[in-house]
């Protein structure tokens, strides 16, 4: 296998092993721990959170010197060691330790990304990131459908079983790349940067976008599950995993698509347009998830498939345009903050919104936090193209 293709098994087994229980987080505490508060689902997923966006900084400082692959060689083994640990607890407190540190070394995976686009021209970037989003999605298709089966035939807690056999797995293939490429653990020199003296402009700009997009694609994942056995009483956990993953099946539609497309007479937007049009679509997507008839939700899932699929790759494709090629892993963890943040943000508002109200709010406030967006991003490319006369994007991307 080559090296990129062993970078992409990667990322599909962690992809896999992270989303089994996502969608099922309140059945899962609720039958291992008896634990049943909408408010201790969003407490977890934000803890979650908080640990990703705080150790993969020091990942990334780290991989400065110390090369990615004796970095996940060594933080994959811890990692399949505190599953195994998970697996075993019985209590809900020492589950919290072990679960919140086998992801502090499960951050360091996300050096994975950073790692491949600086291995690819800048001008292949929007074919990589493409192809990195459906992974994760083809990730979480696998996740949720094992997930599913898990609740349905055997415990959900074997999950972290599979979680540890996957990172066994990740080792032996970083250990093959080692060994056959002779890679030593020292980081390969860089490329000279250019020395900042302050975070830059376009960090905070794609990193604000970032936060309303994660925080509005997130705020109705841990209960989409108890939104959709709710208004489909027929159905199971197996069944609720299908609807889950269908936007991951539309990604790779659009991947598809968007490999083929310049063989298609098919008009061609900009990015920033495609972005625009793309984020309208998401929030009308997620207003139909809120319905409670089952082939408006469907509809609302394949839509929002389709539309986040090209808001998330044209954010990420943009950013990296703005950086150098090593910084991308610095300015990517930079971005992952705001990113988690609204994950945070997410996780909070869900279990108040679903305890509060029902199943089906969380989808109306992130359908809204995206319209707003799409409104104020409007507003300013408007007063851009008037105050310079002439047009110009409301973000800039070369």
């Amino acid at each position: 296998m080559s090296l990129r293709s062993c970078l992409i098994a990667l990322t599909l087994i962690s992809a896999v092993c992270d989303t089994m229980l996502l969608p099922f987080y309140p059945q899962f505490f609720e039958l291992e721990f008896n634990t049943s508060s909408p408010q201790h689902v969003g407490l977890y997923i934000a803890a979650c959170c908080v640990t990703v966006m705080v150790c993969f900084p020091l990942w990334a400082r780290l991989a400065r010197r110390v090369g990615e692959l004796h970095i996940w060689l060594v933080t994959q083994v811890i990692s399949a060691g505190l599953g195994i640990l998970c697996y075993y607890e019985t209590s809900l407190s020492l589950f919290w330790l072990f679960s919140l540190a086998m992801l502090a070394f499960k951050a360091s995976y996300l050096l994975i990304y950073p790692y491949v686009l600086r291995l690819e021209s800048q001008h292949s970037h929007l074919g990589v990131v493409s192809l990195f989003f459906v992974l994760m999605h083809f990730g979480a298709i696998g996740g949720a459908l094992i997930g599913g089966y898990l609740f349905t035939e055997m415990s959900p807690r074997f999950a972290f079983f599979v979680s540890a056999g996957g990172d066994a797995l990740q080792v032996l293939l970083c250990l093959y790349l080692i060994r056959t490429l002779a890679i030593g653990w020292q980081q390969v020199s860089l490329p000279p940067v250019t020395r900042r003296t302050r975070i830059p402009g376009f960090i905070w700009l794609f990193g604000v976008l970032t936060l309303v997009v994660y925080f509005s694609s997130f705020l109705a994942r841990p209960f989409f599950a108890s939104h959709w056995l709710a208004i489909s009483p027929d159905s199971n956990p197996l069944i609720a995993g299908i609807v889950y993953a269908l936007p991951a099946l539309m990604a790779l539609m659009m991947l598809t698509f968007n490999h083929y497309r310049t063989r298609i007479p098919f008009y061609q937007w900009q990015r920033q347009t495609t972005f625009l049009t793309c984020l309208g679509l998401a929030s009308l997507a997620l207003i139909l998830q809120s319905s409670e008839t089952v082939w408006v939700v469907v509809t609302g899932r394949l839509l929002l498939g389709v539309a986040m699929f090209q808001v998330i790759v044209l954010l990420e494709v943009m950013m990296f345009a703005n950086s150098e090629p090593a910084l991308y892993a610095t300015d990517f963890a930079l971005v992952n903050v705001f990113q988690n943040l609204g994950v945070i943000a997410a996780s909070f508002g869900a279990g108040h919104l679903v305890s509060q109200y029902s199943t089906a709010t969380p989808f109306l406030y992130a359908s809204g936090a995206l319209a707003l967006t799409l409104v104020l991003l409007l507003l300013v490319a408007v007063y851009k193209k008037r105050s310079a006369d002439q047009p110009i994007n409301a973000f800039h991307a070369p």
